[in-house]
């Protein structure tokens, strides 16, 4: 996709669609495969989980190993954004950057800071956030 193109990703690795969990449309799905983002529609439900989680987390804490990426999520409209670094994070071993990948740049910067501190460092990065904003603005967001 142009989106991880221009995060400097290289074109061995493609984001596609899964259309259903049946094995004849799991079997359209090129392999290997190295995460899979879901997609879903935000209900009351869902908040009241989301919630009930957080005051649970923040409660009794949390065991995350430390190898986890994960960033808070603070720009709006961006969750396909922070799912897709999530998911190249999470695999950076098996990744192949571009020499000039504006995200291999972002990703080593942010290894060693907190989820939050990610969150205000992509608030200003400004290679990312011009590319998620196009994409944006270019494609289907809800």
């Amino acid at each position: 996709s142009q989106f991880l193109k221009q995060l400097g990703i290289h074109p061995d690795w493609q984001f596609v669609d899964v259309y259903g969990m049946e094995p004849e449309l799991l079997s359209m799905v090129p392999r290997p495969v190295c995460a899979v983002l879901l997609l879903f529609p935000i209900t009351e439900k869902y908040e009241t989980f989301r919630t009930e989680e957080e005051e649970r987390i923040k409660a009794k804490g949390q065991d995350v190993k430390s190898s986890v990426y994960f960033m808070k999520q603070t720009i709006n409209n961006a969750c396909g954004t922070i799912g897709l670094i999530h998911a190249i994070a999470n695999n950076r071993d098996k990744m192949n950057f571009e020499t000039n990948s504006s995200l291999k740049k972002f990703l080593e910067d942010s290894l060693s800071m907190t989820p939050e501190e990610r969150a205000k460092y992509l608030e200003t990065y400004e290679a990312i956030r011009v590319t998620h904003e196009s994409s944006a603005h270019e494609g289907q967001t809800e």
